[in-house]
């Protein structure tokens, strides 16, 4: 087995459960030394049952929908005193209902999760992947960017800000030897809904995709230095590729059939 020195290392956010969870298992599956993190006390035994196959598993609990939870995990990158092969910005978060009627500060939060942290956070690591000529990034997107969300507003505006920030950070970086990877998973089977509060919607109710074929298929193009890849179902890259080819408005109003509270019992 290789040496801790000789293995390379990653960082996967939002890695207690579902898809971040996954996506750590894959990198550790592969010969990788992982860095774990998220906001709940989970993470810890998480990188217990990470640490299964082999390589190092750390873990820090950090809310990154804050400043200092960015800074604290990014510290904990620095004392590693390693060189960053790999990072997965997965940490994300939904607010389900009317934009009107919901906690604002839950939407806020949503923001400086989804958007804010994952900015921040690249913006820390970019320099050194640059130095070395060498890295690879991957934002948890989704396919819920391709269209405007009625009843998760602001949940899909920032899955579209993450996938053209990805697009546009890859064409800057195209001459640097640093590749970046938007994955776009459709309905998974993880908390997210549940947290999200819309369980009792159609979108809710619906088959999902198992979270774990959707982290082998985000880690197999992010390896293999893809720009995106939309994961799972066959039905996910259907929706893709309607979401392109009609207007926003009838996207909108389809995602409102989906997504409006209640629509699962209907």
């Amino acid at each position: 087995m290789a040496s801790t020195n000789e293995r390379p290392y990653a960082v996967v956010t939002g890695a207690s459960s579902g898809i971040g969870y996954e996506l750590a298992d894959q990198f550790a599956q592969h010969g990788f030394d992982v860095l774990v993190a998220a906001e709940d006390e989970g993470i810890s035994s998480a990188a217990e049952r990470l640490s299964s196959h082999g390589t190092r598993i750390e873990s820090v609990q950090a809310d990154l929908a804050t400043t200092e939870g960015v800074e604290k995990l990014y510290q904990k990158i620095q004392l590693s005193a390693r060189p960053l092969d790999s990072i997965a910005m997965n940490a994300g978060v939904g607010v389900a209902g009317p934009f009107a009627e919901t906690d604002f500060k839950a939407h806020l939060n949503l923001i400086n999760l989804n958007i804010v942290s994952p900015v921040h956070l690249t913006r820390l690591i970019l320099n050194d992947m640059i130095a070395r000529g060498q890295g690879r990034i991957l934002y948890t997107s989704s396919i819920a960017a391709t269209v405007p969300g009625p009843f998760s507003a602001t949940y899909n505006a920032s899955k579209a800000f993450l996938k053209s920030f990805s697009e546009a950070i890859r064409n800057e970086l195209k001459d640097t030897g640093i590749t970046v990877t938007a994955l776009m998973p459709g309905a998974t089977e993880t908390n997210f809904f549940r947290r999200a509060g819309n369980e009792d919607t159609k979108l809710g109710a619906a088959e999902k995709d198992d979270a774990a074929d959707v982290a082998r298929d985000g880690f197999e193009a992010l390896m293999a230095g893809k720009d995106h890849v939309v994961a799972g179902s066959f039905t996910n890259k259907l929706q893709a590729t309607m979401a392109h080819l009609i207007p926003d408005t009838v996207g909108a109003q389809m995602h409102r059939k989906e997504s409006e509270p209640g629509s699962g019992r209907k």
